[in-house]
């Protein structure tokens, strides 16, 4: 059985923290969120946060 794929709601709620998750799990969802672009759709702190973490080498653009 294959894992459910990541979705917006769940994305969001990892890198937010609402949601708990692992490391692994929120670098997953910072990664989707940057990768759909939701990152900057969303309220300013998400796009500062994924570029930050792209500068850092924990998600690549």
């Amino acid at each position: 059985m294959t894992q459910p794929t990541l979705d917006a709601y769940t994305a969001t709620g990892r890198a937010e923290g609402f949601i708990d998750a692992t490391r692994d799990e929120q670098v997953e969802a910072w990664q989707y969120l940057h990768d759909t672009g939701l990152a900057y759709r969303l309220q300013g702190w998400f796009g500062r946060t994924a570029q930050s973490l792209i500068a850092e080498g924990v998600i690549h653009d």
